[in-house]
């Protein structure tokens, strides 16, 4: 039993019991502790005080006991949980995962007709189908519980059918959506994971899940819709579409679909009013309309928005030193994941590890993959959207609509729809109604 299905093990004790999973501190102790760690040793690693950690330590016991219903310290955890694994292993599923392209199966999935359907349920009601060739592999998992436990809430107990992960490029959406599935993999019969990196038309996408899906697609697109969400119905499913915003038109406002994909727009709407068990995630970059306007309290679609991070123990493992000052450059770099993991590497190389030397520079350095990645995100806004985010650019403090519009010589309607759509492009902060862009977009923009 190793230390990821003992941590599985343990978030889904905790979720059944309306717990939220363990946070980053919870976890590094609790792996130190499995490795044979003092709270002295898992605090050097960790810059924290033993202190801390033993405090923290105490909670953590406790919590566990809490989950479990019985005493578990220290000295005794390892073989309680172990016996405890051992005690519930006739009623776990039975879920084989390979190493390297992440697609797990027990049995082909065959989906029942007619009168089948309640003894397909029934006597093969473990049968399970995971398809993660595409999804990436999670090693490390940092400050994110908070929104693992909304995504949790959401799927197991308000059962939200659409739910969208918005967010700027590289601040961590797939990562957290993975981290998900990996936590409950067990709870769904069907797990299919798409990219549309290079997005096919809702026709041809339907074929390809419905082959996945064992079923022969149907001639018409409706009747190849009306299939899958048979197949929504009978069988608890999740389906995640990764990188969505290739759906949308490059130039244009936000969200707005490019004409051959636009049908995508009725089959989502169809798959968050139509009734069923099932639930799709959709990972993306821009916000689209209907997310704004089914994003209500209670709704079948759930919006949850990532900002950046300021998880130290991210940095640990980069090669870097003086710890005391990882959570400035952090901060620097907006905790965005992409962005510090290259940050790091060029302080290492550059610098040779040293975060002192590096921020003595007093420079918002942007690397060559960071203005390649910036790029690509600011050729998608429109030229209205770029207009604006060049006026931003060109002051220190934010400002109001009535002194861009000014500035600008726009009219109220197209000021308001280009700050809408930076905001839906996660672009441009506001405060009190007043508006600046992010100091990594801004510091790109003037570079280039």
């Amino acid at each position: 039993m190793n230390i990821t299905e003992v941590l599985q093990l343990i978030d889904e004790r905790l979720i059944e019991r309306d717990k939220k999973p363990l946070n980053t501190i919870q976890k590094a102790i609790f792996e130190g502790s499995w490795q044979g760690q003092s709270y002295q040793e898992i605090g050097n690693e960790y810059h924290r005080s033993e202190t801390h950690i033993r405090e923290e330590g105490a909670k953590l016991w406790k919590l566990l006991s809490d989950a479990f219903g019985e005493e578990i310290r220290k000295s005794n955890f390892r073989s309680t949980i172990e016996r405890m694994k051992i005690k519930s292993s006739p009623n776990s599923l039975n879920v084989v995962n390979s190493n390297n392209n992440h697609f797990c199966h027990t049995q082909t999935f065959t989906l029942p007709n007619g009168n089948d359907k309640n003894r397909y349920i029934n006597s093969q009601s473990e049968s399970k189908y995971h398809d993660l060739t595409l999804a990436p592999q999670i090693i490390d998992f940092y400050d994110r519980e908070n929104e693992l436990a909304t995504v949790s809430n959401w799927v197991f107990k308000q059962n939200t059918r659409l739910i969208a992960v918005l967010g700027l490029g590289g601040i961590g959406k797939t990562t957290l959506v993975k981290r998900f599935i990996d936590l409950n993999l067990e709870q769904f019969e069907v797990v299919i994971w798409k990219s549309l990196k290079f997005p096919k038309s809702l026709d041809l996408w339907l074929n390809d899940l419905l082959n996945t899906c064992q079923k022969e697609p149907k001639e018409s697109t409706d009747n190849k819709i009306q299939q899958l969400l048979e197949v929504l119905s009978n069988h608890k499913c999740l389906i995640v579409l990764d990188d969505f915003q290739n759906l949308f038109a490059v130039g244009q406002m936000a969200g707005n679909y490019q004409p051959e994909y636009s049908s995508y727009q009725h089959f989502l709407k169809l798959i968050a009013e139509i009734q069923h068990q099932s639930h799709f995630i959709l990972i993306s970059q821009e916000k689209s309309a209907e997310m704004n306007y089914l994003n209500q309290e209670n709704s079948p679609i759930q919006c949850l928005e990532l900002s950046g991070f300021e998880a130290i123990d991210f940095l640990k493992n980069k090669g870097l030193q003086d710890g005391e000052r990882w959570l400035e450059l952090i901060q620097l770099y907006e905790g965005n994941p992409f962005y510090l993991t290259d940050i790091a590497v060029l302080i290492k190389d550059v610098f040779d590890g040293k975060v002192n030397d590096f921020l003595a520079e007093n420079s918002l350095v942007i690397t060559k993959k960071m203005q390649s990645h910036l790029k690509q995100i600011f050729g998608r806004c429109s030229p209205l959207a770029q207009q604006i985010a060049l006026e931003l650019s060109k002051v220190d403090q934010p400002l109001s609509r009535e002194e861009l519009k000014n500035n600008l010589d726009l009219s109220a309607s197209d000021l308001i729809n280009g700050l809408q759509s930076l905001q839906q492009r996660y672009l441009i902060q506001r405060e009190q109604n007043r508006f600046q862009l992010s100091s990594i977009f801004k510091a790109y923009i003037k570079s280039d």
